[in-house]
């Protein structure tokens, strides 16, 4: 085997194991906060393809600087779950998320999900950047929870949706709010500095997820009733004409950044090539 295949076999070798440390981290989270991640709904898989997708994004990192985003990225899933298969009233979802936001802005947990949350929150007040940054942290878990809240909303009234009014709820996929995490707590400065500037082209990044992870999952959401792009009566061939647009959108959007941090860079144009490529062997992904 010529030595830059062996070169590439090695890189893909680490990349594999430092998902395998960051799943046992998960794991390990996942016994903290009981009855927040039932067998049934998180098996092995759900925290492979989380972990995967982190590390291939970032395989530079290691398990440490990517445990902040792994977990923002397990409390998205874990909430998403709540408010898509256990909440049964709007006012159970309007109230999670008002416990949420104040947990974000200091109060005491009074749940599994916001005791996750709160540690969440402390372990990036371990950052001494936090402090200017917090505001950016906490608009974006605004806008996550509440575009769950209306994905909810819209399943509930069985309301009549087009794709652009879908796309612009794509904030419930939660993969900003865990690139924003993952950037306050390990990225440059440069990242840092220019944080409000990534959250915009995050959230370029997180529109294609967005219809990515419906594409992947619309056997499993139409079983278990959920909101999916595929069943708002949008042709399979739009979907796939937007996501070519918002990846093309996303790869302008992301090139400027190469100048000031190129890893910063490279981490979101992976999430694309990583999500995609998953989603299209397993029929599923993290696709956050």
């Amino acid at each position: 085997m010529p030595d830059d295949r062996l070169d590439e076999a090695f890189e893909l070798g680490r990349t594999c194991a430092l998902a395998a440390e960051c799943g046992r981290d998960l794991r390990r989270c996942a016994q903290m906060y009981s009855g927040l991640f039932p067998a049934a709904a998180f098996g092995a898989e759900s925290y492979a393809a989380l972990t995967l997708s982190t590390a291939f994004s970032a395989p530079w990192a290691s398990a440490e600087h990517l445990k902040v985003a792994n977990r923002a990225a397990l409390w998205v899933l874990a909430v998403d779950r709540l408010v898509d298969h256990t909440a049964t009233t709007r006012e159970q979802v309007d109230r999670l998320i008002r416990e949420c936001l104040s947990v974000a802005d200091g109060a005491v947990p009074r749940s599994a999900a916001t005791r996750f949350l709160a540690d969440l929150r402390d372990e990036l007040g371990t950052v001494k950047e936090f402090d200017d940054l917090r505001w950016i942290w906490r608009d974006q878990l605004a806008e996550t929870l509440t575009g769950m809240g209306r994905a909810w909303v819209w399943r509930d009234t069985r309301a009549v949706l087009t794709l652009e009014s879908f796309l612009d709820n794509a904030d419930s996929r939660g993969s900003c709010f865990v690139d924003v995490s993952h950037w306050i707590y390990t990225a440059d400065d440069w990242a840092r500095t220019h944080l409000e500037d990534l959250r915009a082209v995050s959230r370029r990044v997180q529109r294609y997820l967005h219809l990515l992870g419906d594409v992947a999952s619309y056997r499993k959401d139409l079983s278990w009733g959920d909101l999916n792009v595929l069943a708002l009566g949008v042709s399979r061939a739009e979907v796939t004409e937007a996501m070519t647009a918002l990846a093309g959108e996303a790869a302008g959007l992301i090139e400027p950044v190469r100048a000031g941090s190129p890893r910063t860079a490279v981490y979101l144009r992976r999430q694309i090539g990583f999500n995609a490529g998953f989603a299209g062997i397993s029929g599923g992904g993290p696709a956050r």
